[in-house]
């Protein structure tokens, strides 16, 4: 209940799968890492012995930043007549 992606009378609703795969990539990684449950009194990763801090989004994000691919150079935008 906590993801409103799966619900299309909502304005979170993923039109697109790729969208819809990121969303729960985020929120995934959210309830692993970030979210401290309950029962368990830490993380999942914490119990799992996978991480030993709690991270927060910040963490995700430049996580997130430096796995994206670095832009390559550019070609020329029109042909060159010979």
């Amino acid at each position: 209940m906590q993801n409103r992606r799966f619900t299309r009378l909502t304005n979170v609703f993923s039109k697109k799968l790729d969208n819809h795969t990121h969303a729960l990539a985020l929120y995934f990684a959210f309830y692993i890492f970030c979210r401290i449950h309950k029962t368990l009194k830490v993380t999942p990763a914490m119990a799992a012995g996978v991480s030993d801090k709690l991270w927060s989004l910040e963490d995700i994000a430049e996580r997130i930043e430096a796995n994206r691919p670095q832009p390559g150079k550019r070609g020329p935008y029109k042909k060159r007549v010979a």
